[in-house]
């Protein structure tokens, strides 16, 4: 297991409920999916994170290899969220690829 850094996070109330009733449904420590989370929001801005550079830029499209000086914009909370996990309706009783990994450790 990695050495973890405490810290201190501040969550809706709404936020709070349906991550209690996830593990109270899973089993998994509300932790695991926070830190899930934290991964989604690093892995969806990794280009905007020093690091090495890609050969190739699949978010690159024609406009941009003509020359266009578009640069990209931040996405939405929507957009983030429609990359979240969504309920399939099975209550936790049935794992499937749509839920998050914690889940799959059951």
């Amino acid at each position: 297991m990695r050495k973890k850094i405490s810290t201190t996070i501040y969550v809706t109330p709404e936020q709070a409920d349906k991550l209690k009733l996830l593990h109270d449904r899973t089993k998994v420590p509300v932790a695991v999916y926070i830190r899930e989370g934290i991964d989604l929001v690093l892995r969806h801005y990794a280009h905007l994170l020093p690091g090495q550079l890609p050969l190739v830029d699949s978010a690159l499209d024609v406009s941009a290899l003509a020359g266009s000086t578009k640069t990209r914009e931040r996405p939405s909370t929507a957009s983030l969220q429609a990359a979240a996990p969504v309920n399939n309706g099975n209550n936790g009783n049935n794992v499937t690829d749509d839920e998050p990994k914690a889940a799959k450790q059951r």
